[in-house]
């Protein structure tokens, strides 16, 4: 499936308001794990509350230890401080990565902005060496602006 036929599919599931947001999140990893092959896990991370660290949200794919990732440690936490996308297509040349599985050899994160505020993150990891383009990064953007629309409509 084309990331443009992908757009189409994720805008259906956000307005399924018959679900939870967790429901919608998680149909979401659902989708995009099962129809780009390279995506080998995909989650959700959000702010802890107050607290400088992010909070593991609806996910697919291989059981993570990293239910809670400190502001500024591995790929995460420095997408929750710099605010800006992150893709590594290599992950054993990061001196700050937190290894959630040996298999994995690439990964890409994009945060997502509520009221200009960087509340959360999508994250994919990937068991292809290098298979992030632009073209997804651009599609990721596209997901993250659709999550954030989802969550300031709940607020």
């Amino acid at each position: 499936m084309t990331f443009e036929a992908l757009k189409i599919q994720v805008e259906t599931i956000i307005s399924q308001t018959e679900h939870t947001v967790n429901e919608r999140l998680l149909a979401i990893c659902e989708l995009l794990e099962n129809e780009v092959s390279y995506y080998n896990w995909v989650g959700f991370y959000f702010k802890n509350g107050d607290k400088n660290e992010l909070k593991l949200g609806p996910y697919v794919g291989e059981p993570t230890d990293h239910e809670i990732i400190p502001f500024g440690k591995g790929i995460c936490g420095q997408v929750a401080v710099s605010n800006k996308n992150f893709v590594v297509p290599d992950v054993s040349a990061q001196d700050n990565y937190i290894a959630c599985s040996i298999t994995v050899k690439a990964e890409i994160v994009i945060p997502i902005f509520v009221n200009g505020e960087n509340i959360g993150q999508i994250d994919i990891d990937s068991n292809t060496p290098d298979p992030f383009t632009e073209a997804d990064e651009r599609f990721l953007e596209f997901v993250c602006e659709k999550v954030s629309k989802l969550l300031e409509a709940q607020k």
